[in-house]
C-alpha cells in the first residue's frame, strides 16, 4: 500500500466508504439508520470521533479520527464487516425490497473477484484516507464538499435539509463539535 493512503494513530482523515459497483443501496431509511446506529456504536464503544459525514446512495463520506491508541483503519474494518453482513441479511429477508434478487446477484458477482469473500462483497476494499492534520484549510474544504454532496446530486436544495448528514442539525449521529477539533 502506498504511503499516500496509510492511516496512523492520532490522525484526522477524510475517508469514503463505497459500495461495490457504486450500487445505490442507501436509498432506504432502514439501511441508513443501520449505518447511523453502528457509527454511534463505534463512537460509544470503539473511540471513533466523527467531525462531518454524509450518507449518499452509494457511498459514505466521513471526516474522522479515533481516541487514544486506536487506529481508524481498525475501527472502519470492523464497521464495514458488521454493516456488510447486516445489510445483506436485511436485503435477504426484506419482502418489500424490490431489488433484492438483483442486489444479491451483484454482491455475489463482486465477491468472486476477492479471495477473502465467501459469498458476498458489499464494500469496496479501500477507503483512500486523506490526511487532514497537515493542512487545516483542507478540513473546511472537505466539510463543505461533504455537505454539498447531496445538493450537487440534486437530492436536496440546501445541505441542511439532508437527513443523513452532519449539515442537518437534527442528525442522530453523535458528531464532534466542528470547532472542537
Amino acid at each position: 500500500m502506498s504511503e499516500k493512503y496509510k492511516m496512523y494513530k492520532g490522525g484526522l482523515f477524510f475517508v469514503t466508504l463505497t459500495v461495490v459497483g457504486w450500487i445505490d443501496v442507501f436509498t432506504r431509511a432502514q439501511y441508513n439508520d443501520l449505518i447511523i446506529d453502528n457509527l454511534n456504536y463505534c463512537i460509544d464503544k470503539k473511540g471513533l470521533e466523527i467531525i462531518a459525514f454524509c450518507i449518499m446512495p452509494s457511498h459514505i463520506h466521513l471526516i474522522a479520527r479515533t481516541k487514544e491508541d486506536i487506529l481508524l483503519s481498525d475501527v472502519l474494518r470492523d464497521f464495514k464487516s458488521f454493516t456488510s453482513k447486516k445489510i445483506i441479511s436485511m436485503i435477504e429477508t426484506n419482502q418489500e425490497e424490490s431489488r433484492r434478487e438483483w442486489l444479491l446477484y451483484m454482491f455475489k458477482y463482486f465477491a468472486k473477484y476477492n479471495k477473502h469473500n465467501t459469498m458476498y462483497q458489499f464494500w469496496q476494499q479501500n477507503n483512500h484516507p486523506i490526511d487532514l492534520i497537515s493542512n487545516n484549510k483542507w478540513i473546511e474544504e472537505k466539510i463543505t464538499y461533504i455537505h454539498q454532496n447531496p445538493v450537487k446530486a440534486m437530492i436536496v436544495h440546501e445541505d441542511y435539509q439532508f437527513v443523513y448528514s452532519s449539515a442537518n442539525r437534527y442528525t442522530k449521529l453523535k458528531i464532534v463539535d466542528r470547532f472542537g477539533f
